[in-house]
This record gives C-alpha cells, structure tokens and sequence, in this order.
C-alpha cells in the first residue's frame, strides 16, 4: 500500500484528537504520516501533539499561535502546502475513528481523477441518510465501546459495494487538488468549504466514489458544531458554528447562485451560474434586501438609506464588494444578462420557492431574447452565458 498524509486540523478537540490519533495508529500502522494542525487551542492540544511527536516520526505537528483562530480553510491548505509529504492525501476530523482495513479500500480505489470517501458510521446525533450507517457506540471518547464497534465490524456485511458520493473524510490525489487551487479562502474560518471544493471537483470532471467497505465512526461535528468550547454541546450547535454557517451559506450562493445540493448519496449538483440583475420596482426594507442581495450579480432597490444601512451592516461579513452590486438607478448600460423585475411588497414564501430554483428554471424554461412572467418576477434574458466553470480554479488565494 502507498503510504497516506492524514490532514487533520484541530481545536480545542484533545480527547477527541487522542482517539483519532490512536486509532489510526492501532488500526493502520505507523506507515502512513499524520499531519496536525492546533488552531490555537486553550485545552493542551498542543502539549499532547507535541509529546506524540516526539514518539512518532511519522506525525508532523503545527500551531497557530492566535489570538485569531484560522479555522480548517486555511489550515487543510497549510498542512497540505508546508507539511505533507505524500502525494495521497486523506482530510480527516478529529473526532473520528479509523476502523481497520480502511486506507485498504481507499488504496483500492484512489488515483488521479478519483476522490474517495469512507462511509460514516455514526450516532443518531444527525438525521439519518442513505450515505451512512446509524449505530451508536458512544459520542464522547470515554464513552466509546471500541469492543462493541470491532465486533459488529467483523459482522458488517454491506449492500452494496460503492456508491457515487463525497463528504468527509475523502481522500485525493495531490495532483488533482492543486490542480484547482485547493479551498476557497472565501470560506474560512469554516463552513460551506468542503461544498464549494465539491462543487469545483465535480466540475473538473473528477469521479466520487463512497466505498462502503471502508469506515470511521464518527462522533459528529464535536471539533466545530457541537464543540462546548464554542458553546456547543451534544445536539446543541454552538453560536460560533451558527454564526459561520450563516455566512459562509451566504457566501456560497453568491459565488454558486444557489444554496448546496446534491444528491441523495451525497454527490454534487452544480446548476449553471448566470449574470442576473434584480431591478426592484419599489423601496424594500433592509431585511428584504438582505434576503434577495446574495441570489444575483447586481441589484438596483430604490431606497437609498437602506441601501447604505445594509452595505454598513453586511460588508464586514462577505468578500464582495457590496457598493459595486447594490444601486439605487438602474445602468444605462446593463452589465448584467438576465434582468428579473419585480415589486418586493408582493415577495411572498412562494417567490423565494422560484428565487432558490431561479437558475435552473431559467435554464429549462428560456432562451436568449425571451421575455416571460412567472409568479411576481419579469424575466427578461438578453444572453445565457454559463459561468460555473470559470469558479473551477479559485480565484480568492
């Protein structure tokens, strides 16, 4: 077997680390190298790294020294750049666990133009999904039944051999992750970065496989969402998770034009990415404005102070700039090809249904030159250019 870099950036997650750490050591070997990164924890994450390291060649660590946490955007691309020395790169989580013969099957099935996932075994902490496997041997590490869970492995038969999908973990050649300028700055500290890569893989012409065969057990988001250090805990998501969800979603519609999808194994769907302009035939309030302003390329509201209201209040969250996308006159020149009209007092549920599906709608339904009604909107398309793949390459690095 070809030998593995383990990229696993952590945070205040030690006891968590420590399981991970040791069953990839149990359950692999020392072949393959692990690489650490502490993001400025305040739990002795650092100390512990520091004490493996200097019984494990093989392990390479890293800190941030703070004060300003970096999160796994950043960090993945760091350990990747400045640690890894394999060309096979796995992005693992801290609060997983390796079950034996995994990297077997991620061997089987890896090379250029391949990514593989392991599928998850987990607690009933998540709603269940057809792309992984629900059994409970515990959500913190003291409570994990390593017997119980050894032993349904040795039984497991699965139905099916692999499915079409990608999430964490995943593993990739290191030629195919450069090759699109690893992940989008755009999304750190965290949050929606694996869904953009996703995105920009699947366009690249890369093929997902889940193997079904190898697994982790993973006790589910206790490094980020339910971490208690960020005011989370079990089943409980933290502010902070909540805080960089919410802006990194909104992040993603304004480079993808839609929320995440996929399909129900898991795999990307990328609907096309058109220049579109909403032209508001009334004032809207600012929450109004804040809703509508990520699903086009430009907006022209008549409302001048809320206008600047929301730019004040939304600029410090995004990497677009907000005074270039948002204007009170519509253009003399329209810099953008479709143009949706439409008066914001009659935005209803149903409109938002239409303004979430609008790209593929358009895509079904018009044509270059046409004009057509739906629900409150007056679509008006000069030209459909699709411009999903020049998002293949990142261009925020």
């Amino acid at each position: 077997m070809k030998p593995i870099s383990f990229i696993i950036p952590s945070r205040n997650n030690k006891t968590y680390l420590e399981m991970c750490y040791n069953s990839i050591r149990k359950n692999s070997g020392y072949t393959h190298e692990i690489c650490f990164a502490d993001d400025f924890s305040e739990d002795g994450t650092w100390e512990y790294l520091q004490e493996i390291k200097s019984k494990d060649d093989n392990v390479k660590i890293y800190r941030n020294e703070g004060p300003e946490r970096l999160g796994l955007t950043i960090l993945y691309d760091k350990i990747v750049e400045e640690m890894a020395t394999n060309d096979r790169l796995l992005f693992f989580h801290s609060d997983m666990y390796l079950f034996p013969e995994a990297l077997d099957y991620v061997d089987e099935y890896l090379k250029e133009g391949v990514v593989v996932t392991l599928t998850r075994v987990e607690p009933p902490l998540h709603p269940e999904g057809p792309e992984k496997i629900v059994v409970d041997f515990g959500i913190e590490p003291d409570e994990l039944k390593e017997q119980q869970l050894l032993d349904w492995y040795r039984r497991y038969e699965p139905t099916q051999e692999i499915t079409e999908g990608v999430f964490a973990p995943w593993s990739i050649m290191r030629k195919d992750f450069e090759s699109i300028g690893g992940h989008d700055k755009l999304f750190r500290p965290q949050s929606k970065e694996d869904s953009d890569i996703f995105n920009r893989l699947h366009l690249s012409g890369v093929k997902f496989i889940q193997t079904w065969k190898g697994l982790v057990y993973h006790m589910t988001s206790r490094g980020s969402r339910f971490n208690p250090y960020s005011g989370g805990a079990p089943g409980k998501d933290s502010p902070e998770w909540l805080y960089t969800t919410n802006k990194n979603m909104r992040e993603f519609i304004r480079k993808w034009g839609t929320m995440v999808q996929h399909d129900h194994h898991m795999k990307p769907i990328v609907s096309p990415v058109y220049s579109i302009g909403f032209e508001l035939t009334k004032p809207a309030p600012v929450d109004m404005i804040r809703l509508l302003e990520p699903f086009c390329q430009y907006m022209v509201v008549p409302a001048r102070e809320e206008l600047l209201q929301y730019i004040e209040e939304e600029q410090p969250n995004t990497d677009y700039q907000l005074d270039k996308k948002l204007h009170t006159d519509i253009p003399k020149n329209p810099i953008y090809d479709i143009k949706v009209v439409f008066d914001p007092t009659k935005f209803n549920q149903q409109s938002f249904n239409i303004l979430q599906k609008l790209p593929d709608i358009i895509k079904d339904s018009g044509s270059e030159g046409d004009r057509f009604e739906l629900d409150i909107f007056d679509i008006w398309i000069e030209q459909m250019v699709e411009h999903q793949r020049n998002n293949i390459v990142c261009n925020s690095n």
